[in-house]
């Protein structure tokens, strides 16, 4: 007798392997944990914002978007030199504002002759001649959780000098700028 050629509805049925479900469930675990790494990071490491207005050039321009790690003043304290985020008197309708950080808490502050003075010497953190002081055009002491920010440009930048900003309280900063993303002027890595 010959073999029947032709259609046959009578298939042989695969069986599941213990191999297969192992390397299904090795890729569903290493899609977790990419998952999980991701939420984690975004959740301590921080947020995106963009910069707004001219105020931070040269180290940051117009609508770059920079990276704020907010976890890291939940352990520490600002320091002269950062360059933070902050809603200006807690405002939630305002904008964030990118500034540098001149003076810290217990620091004496002035701007005199168009030079900014922190306990009596001269801020490393301002470049150029400032043509407004301000609130800083006498002297005054931050006090606990207050911090004493400027723009790179400060020209052109609406900062602690200002009544209606002030000095910056603890509570509205968001937290520290510590990368930038790329943009024509500079391109991306960290900031300074």
């Amino acid at each position: 007798m010959s073999k029947k050629r032709g259609l046959s509805f009578y298939k042989r049925k695969k069986k599941v392997s213990g191999a297969h479900v192992r390397e299904v469930f090795s890729w569903i675990f290493g899609i977790l944990i990419a998952v999980f790494i991701a939420v984690v990071l975004n959740i301590f490491l921080g947020t995106m914002t963009s910069v707004v207005g001219v105020s931070m050039e040269p180290t940051l321009y117009n609508g770059q978007q920079v990276f704020v790690n907010t976890f890291l003043y939940l352990i520490s304290t600002p320091k002269r030199g950062d360059v933070i985020v902050f809603l200006p008197n807690g405002n939630v309708n305002a904008h964030y504002y990118v500034k540098r950080v001149a003076a810290i808490p217990g620091d004496r502050v002035l701007i005199q002759e168009g030079i900014l003075y922190v306990n009596g010497e001269e801020s490393p953190w301002v470049m150029e001649k400032l043509l407004e002081s301000g609130i800083a055009a006498n002297e005054f002491t931050l006090g606990n959780g207050e911090f004493f920010c400027i723009g790179d440009n400060p020209s052109n930048s609406e900062d602690s000098r200002s009544a209606n900003i002030g000095p910056v309280k603890e509570e509205d900063i968001l937290g520290k700028v510590w990368f930038r993303a790329p943009c024509e002027e500079l391109g991306m890595g960290f900031v300074k």
